[in-house]
């Protein structure tokens, strides 16, 4: 495989035939540099794939993912974090405050896009935090974030934003350029830096932290009401719980103006993993049982749940090689996550392609405020594609990765092996 960073490589042309779009159309489609353009318009010496069984996506978009770059560059890069994304079929990711420095000044997202412009295998949107420090007292440095970058999402994403003041202040101040703030649902109080473990018979069984659903569900309703009250965007981060799912579908009914996202992981595994104490599965908010699993699953089928997303968390091993309760939380994700929904939400008929392609461009790109990704397929669109093998699988080995981390909970596992080019703003960034 290659994956190549965008300013390392000159836009492709290439003509796809045979292939099936989403909506199950068959077609030929032509790159024409950063482009689709109409395949008729292929000079006769360029390249061509045969892509008979194949299904070409757009361009896959996660909003939740971890480069940490800068601070932590022996766990991942902005190049190595974006080349598991083209790996993973990504287009476009947003990359988490949680840096250090903390992206909560507009010199720190500058910084962030500078290096992402240079070294990234794949569009980067950088999330600003929605207090300095991620502390939760003083507001970060919204406005300028918003004018030196663009972003429109901000995210203290590892920490809760626990105090309803302060984030009533952040949704009245973001209001005013339509931004979103993506919350890290987790009351202090009630899981608080020991909880590690879905609260039930496994953590009793364990003597691990429990992690009660109930910390998750009250800060989602709370932020609903503020959200509501100043009419501002709400995001809910890597919702895990079925209980929190029944607050969502209430404020959708009412017309508040939310979004939530699950990870693969959620989708997939269960606490059971945490019986052996392998730190691998320790993540936040926690791996939960088969029943808020399933819930999960419905609710990002019927569209409850509005998008996947990755949380793609990579850790050294100096960070996991701990005792449970004292190990670093997170997984990494990016290279399996279409894998993860093809095997537990596409092959038992929850999705079809078309779901497949809300759900993982269309939906994050909208939350986003990207106009160049989650486009159709067709010409005169920007060149933005996931060319997927729907047959394709291999046991996953967590050393055959782009990333700079091993921290991966679908080791030794058969999963689908979808991704076999990966194509973003016309450049061949992965290629299998």
């Amino acid at each position: 495989m290659t994956v190549i960073p965008l300013r390392s490589s000159v836009p492709a042309r290439l003509l796809i035939t045979g292939v099936a779009l989403a909506d199950g159309t068959t077609t030929d489609i032509f790159v024409d540099h950063e482009v689709f353009a109409d395949p008729a318009d292929a000079p006769d010496d360029v390249e061509r794939i045969d892509g008979t069984g194949l299904v070409a996506l757009p361009g896959l978009v996660d909003p939740h993912v971890h480069l940490r770059e800068p601070g932590r560059e022996d766990a991942e890069t902005i190049r190595t974090g974006t080349a598991a994304a083209a790996r993973g079929g990504f287009t476009a990711v947003q990359a988490m405050a949680n840096t250090t420095p903390v992206t909560d000044t507009a010199d720190v997202a500058r910084e962030v896009a500078g290096i992402a412009a240079e070294q990234g295998a794949c569009e980067v949107v950088v999330c600003g935090a929605i207090t300095k420090g991620l502390a939760g007292e003083q507001l970060a440095e919204l406005g300028l974030i918003h004018r030196a970058t663009g972003t429109q999402c901000f995210s203290d994403d590892g920490m809760c934003v626990a105090d309803p003041q302060v984030m009533r202040r952040a949704f009245e101040y973001v209001r005013a350029f339509d931004g979103v703030l993506a919350q890290h649902a987790q009351d202090p109080r009630l899981a608080g830096p020991d909880a590690c473990c879905h609260e039930g018979e496994v953590s009793g069984k364990l003597g691990l932290g429990g992690w009660p659903v109930a910390a998750e569900t009250t800060i989602v309703a709370r932020d609903v009401e503020l959200a509501a009250l100043t009419g501002a965007r709400y995001h809910v981060c890597h919702v895990s719980a079925r209980e929190t799912l029944d607050v969502i579908r209430a404020a959708k009914a009412r017309g508040v103006r939310i979004t939530a996202e699950a990870t693969p992981h959620h989708l997939l595994l269960t606490t059971d993993l945490l019986t052996g104490y392998d730190t691998t599965f320790k993540v936040n908010p926690p791996l939960r049982t088969a029943e808020h699993v399933e819930a999960l699953r419905q609710a990002v089928a019927d569209g409850t749940v509005d998008m996947i997303a990755t949380d793609h968390a990579p850790h050294a091993p100096q960070d996991k090689d701990h005792a449970f309760v004292d190990a670093r939380p997170g997984m990494v994700g990016l290279e399996q996550s279409l894998a993860v929904v093809v095997d537990t939400l596409l092959t038992p008929g929850l999705l079809d392609w078309e779901g497949v392609a809300d759900r993982m461009s269309y939906a994050p790109a909208k939350l986003l405020g990207l106009a160049g990704q989650g486009r159709p397929v067709a010409p005169g669109e920007p060149a933005n594609l996931c060319l997927v093998d729907p047959s394709a699988r291999r046991t996953v080995d967590p050393a055959d990765t782009a990333s700079l981390s091993r921290n991966n909970p679908y080791a030794g596992r058969d999963l689908p092996d979808p991704v076999r080019l990966t194509v973003c703003r016309g450049h061949v960034t992965y290629r299998r």
